[in-house]
This record gives C-alpha cells, structure tokens and sequence, in this order.
C-alpha cells in the first residue's frame, strides 16, 4: 500500500513526481518552523513546499506565504526581521482538532451552558 500512497495520495505529503521535480529541479531554500521545507526552481520562478506532514496550507507561516506567492522576494532565512511585541507566534487552522475554538456555551465545551438572558422570543406560526 505503501508505494501506490505515494504515487497518488498527494495530501499525504510528496509524491515520486514531486521527489523528482524537487531533485532534478529545486534548490532548498530554508525550513519552517514547522519542519516543511521551502524550494525553488534552478534558473525559474517557481517555488513550492515539502509540507513535513499532512499537505495543510494553514501550516505555512505568513512570511513563507508572501514569499512563495512572489509578494516579497526574498526569503525569510535571508531576511533580517524580528517580529513586532504585539505578534502572536503562527497556529496552523486548528478547526476539527481537539485546540479548535469552541466560544461559551458550545456544546462541545464541558461544563455548563450560561443561562439564557429572557430576551428570546420563539417565533409562532399563525
């Protein structure tokens, strides 16, 4: 199972095209915080990521983003930034995950649920 995973199971991380691609053609050029690892071509535009695990967009941080979408040019192993003291580090989506957001009075939180306030009205066929 393992080979035919690889060969055409893409979400899973690279296929034997890309592990090609990336050999033939890539230059690394850094890795993320998250263990994927950014490439791009040999004398060519193009740039693309080795996600580490699942293929999950929401895993690249923002300033991997802007470089991979050719917004800033330069990546960010050679750029020189230090973030700003109100940023807040990267968090991949965490949505149908145990971390996902889950506001007061989900039912998905344990405890109890806050007592209505009496403003509701239920509407009434006539």
């Amino acid at each position: 199972m393992g080979i035919f995973k690889e060969l055409f199971a893409w979400w899973t991380g690279n296929t034997y095209g890309t592990r090609l691609f990336t050999w033939r053609k890539g230059l690394p050029v850094g890795e993320d915080e998250f263990g994927n690892r950014y490439y791009r071509e040999r004398g060519g535009a193009r740039r693309w990521v080795i996600y580490r695990d699942l293929a999950e967009a929401s895993k690249v941080p923002p300033d991997w983003h802007g470089w991979l979408h050719h917004t800033v040019d330069v990546p960010p192993t050679e750029e020189n930034y230090s973030p700003r003291p109100w940023q807040k580090p990267h968090r991949p989506n965490m949505t149908g995950t145990p971390g996902a957001y889950r506001p007061r009075g989900s039912t998905l939180v344990s405890g109890d649920r806050p007592p209505a306030t009496g403003d509701y009205e239920p509407w009434r066929p006539e």
